[in-house]
């Protein structure tokens, strides 16, 4: 999968703090290591893994697993002749202790972990080895116990120590008026007491070393020089002998080779698994439905990295559409949506629960690539739409059923009308290709797009107007808006610039119908002769209304507020202000005026959902005079003493 798709979804900040709850440093390589899987069988093997492993955790007793000090290092050098030190094997003996543990721990916890219970089975207890360390090693020492010879080396060695002992004491009695201090000490493993320089011939014996300064010599006296080197010899028995007990038990446990290196990877097994239930229980996760096909469903999802009180998320992808428009304003968690969808994929196949309700179902892509946030690279030269545009190649040539594609701000970076269209034409290709696209945009084409295309569908981030604030709450089905003004009044913006603005906004709109207006009736004149023959059509029909027919036409679709329509007496374009009464009569706004037609002598000419394509556009701009309109928005603000809006009456012709 895209490594750097799965940065932008946070991906990365997931597996460090599975990382950072391994205990051993094989668990942690596992977890290292860990990549989404596209193999649903190993998805499914690793969700139940992880969720009985968080069943182990509720129950209350803490999993024993162990750290592994100094195991691998262990392991990688058996079979290559070493011979371990006491501390090493005595590692190992503790390790094996904790083999034990595990295996006595698991086994008690079948009825609540069936499956990773199971991999215990696996483990060796290897008894002989365990009970050869334990005889013979203790404190990282070895004992008496390991062998029959050491055991009476040191018993020699005793009796010479307290022989010395006895003699020493002696020699501090005997020769305390030439010693700088009366205490026995040690130097180069030879029992010695301090004699002071300038005294030196008093004592006799060896000088095995002196003070700093000089003025002390630490000398053996000559009537333990015998006993001393019948010390030093069987000293030495004893470390021969101790590298012959420590070389059988490097033997020993080089013949446990692989079942020592069967339980490092099965305890790291277990270290891993516990990590990710330990991550997946931080966040409330839970095990959802595992689908064969490729589709999203999420219940009450929430981002993990946002905590508990964050808003849950309600959104699917897959199953009636398989792309997802999000409107609505900067700040209102579009963003946030499309990365808990990508991460949530990419968490799933990756073995971890995820915190979402029942009745969320996820299946396993084979790519998921996210252009989320601003990818311009200073390093290399991109610009914010050179670098989406990158993204986007990679989507197209990686677009397929199995594909997550997320796109953030689309036609954002470049001209908005160039934007727009190649947007749309990028929508087109990848529904073409049945690949699972979710993207966020401001642009009303964009929305339209969704509106009117089979497998695609709009979204909104809801925002309260009241407030001006966000609610983070995704609503299917509907377009929103970017509230602009809104949220640019709550910060501040002065209102001499946002009347000015809106000012703008009208006029462009009035522009805007005012140029469909003149296309319309320029396109009139081709029109015209096929519009005459369907005037007469009607007119006959009217005539021979009588005359029945087997195959009666469909019935035509209402026309709506809105609609543009082709207005046969007068031979041009008119806007329906008013739709049919029960006789079939429709007031329709003419250049100002509002006439009434019956609808049979009218006809649709263009939709009113292709001349606004935004559900919320205010139609009082076409309808209402520019005084009643200031009006009705001052009279939104505020009381106004005297003012009125004054409506008239249509003229009926």
């Amino acid at each position: 999968m895209n490594e750097a798709s799965r940065r932008r979804l946070e991906y990365d900040k997931i597996k460090a703090s599975l990382i950072s709850l391994t205990l051993s440093p094989a668990g942690r390589l596992l977890a290292n290591k860990l990549e989404p899987s596209m193999d649903h069988r190993q998805v499914e093997a690793w969700l139940i893994e992880t969720e009985e492993a968080v069943d182990l955790l509720a129950s209350g007793a803490s999993i024993p697993i162990s750290a592994m000090d100094g195991i691998e290092p262990f392991l990688a050098l058996l079979g290559k002749g070493r011979i371990y030190n006491e501390v090493e094997l005595e590692q190992l003996s503790v390790w094996l202790a904790s083999v034990v543990q595990m295996k006595k721990y698991m086994h008690s916890k079948q009825h609540i972990a069936p499956t990773i219970t199971a991999y215990a089975e696996s483990m060796f207890d290897c008894p002989n080895l365990r009970e050869e360390l334990n005889r013979c090693l203790r404190y990282g020492q070895l004992t008496d116990q390991a062998s029959a010879d050491l055991a009476s080396i040191r018993r020699h060695i005793y009796a010479a120590e307290d022989k010395i002992q006895k003699k020493m004491e002696h020699s501090l009695h005997k020769y305390r008026t030439s010693l700088q201090d009366p205490v026995i000490s040690k130097r180069r493993d030879r029992f010695v007491i301090a004699v002071k320089k300038e005294l030196r011939k008093q004592v006799p014996g060896t000088v095995w070393d002196e003070s700093a300064s000089g003025q002390t010599l630490f000398v053996e006296p000559v009537d333990v020089s015998e006993l001393q080197s019948e010390l030093q010899l069987w000293k030495a028995e004893e470390e021969r002998e101790r590298t012959i007990i420590l070389a059988r038990l490097s033997e020993l446990a080089e013949s446990y080779s692989y079942e020592l290196h069967r339980n490092v990877e099965v305890m790291a097994a277990f270290d891993f698994i516990t990590a990710r239930a330990k991550l997946s229980h931080s966040f409330g996760g839970k095990r959802i439905e595992l689908s064969a096909k490729p589709v999203i469903r999420l219940v009450h999802a929430r981002h993990p990295l946002l905590g508990q009180n964050s808003v849950p998320l309600n959104v699917e992808l897959g199953f009636e559409w398989k792309q997802l428009i999000i409107t609505g304003p900067n700040t209102g968690g579009k963003t946030v949506a499309l990365k808990t969808i990508g991460l949530f994929v990419l968490m799933v196949q990756s073995g971890l629960l995820v915190p979402a309700e029942k009745g969320s179902v996820i299946g396993v892509f084979k790519h998921v690539i996210a252009d989320v946030g601003d990818g311009q690279s200073l390093e290399q030269s991109l610009s914010t739409f050179s670098s989406h545009v990158t993204v986007l190649k990679d989507m197209l040539e990686n677009a397929g059923p199995r594909a997550l594609l997320l796109l953030d701000e689309l036609a954002a970076g470049t001209d908005p009308s160039e934007g727009i269209a190649l947007s749309i034409a990028l929508l087109e290709q990848l529904l073409s290709l049945g690949a699972l696209t979710a993207a966020t945009t401001h642009f009303n084409e964009i929305k339209t797009f969704a509106s009117q295309t089979t497998g695609c569908q709009n979204a909104k981030m809801s925002f309260d107007a009241d407030t001006l604030k966000p609610l983070y709450v995704l609503e299917i089905g509907e377009a929103g808006d970017s509230h602009a003004f809104a949220i640019a009044r709550r910060y501040g913006l002065p209102e001499v610039v946002m009347q000015r603005a809106e000012q703008l906004l009208v006029r462009k709109r009035e522009s805007a119908l005012s140029s469909l207006d003149n296309e319309l009736l320029t396109m009139k004149s081709i029109d015209e002769g096929r519009e005459l023959k369907a005037e007469s059509t009607v007119k006959a029909q009217n005539e021979g209304s009588h005359i029945e027919s087997k195959d009666k036409p469909p019935k035509s679709k209402p026309f709506e507020k809105g609609d543009a329509v082709w207005i046969f007496p007068l031979k041009r374009i008119g806007v329906v202000f008013r739709t049919a009464d029960e006789r079939g009569n429709v007031i329709v706004q003419v250049q100002g005026q509002k006439l009434t037609f019956n609808q049979k002598r009218i006809k649709l000419y263009i939709a009113k959902t292709k001349l606004y394509p935004d559900e919320q556009y205010d139609m009082d701009i076409v309808f209402e005079t520019k005084q009643n309109r200031k009006a009705r928005k001052l009279m939104s603000r505020k009381h106004v003493e005297g003012l009125s809006i004054i409506t008239p009456e249509e003229d009926i012709y």
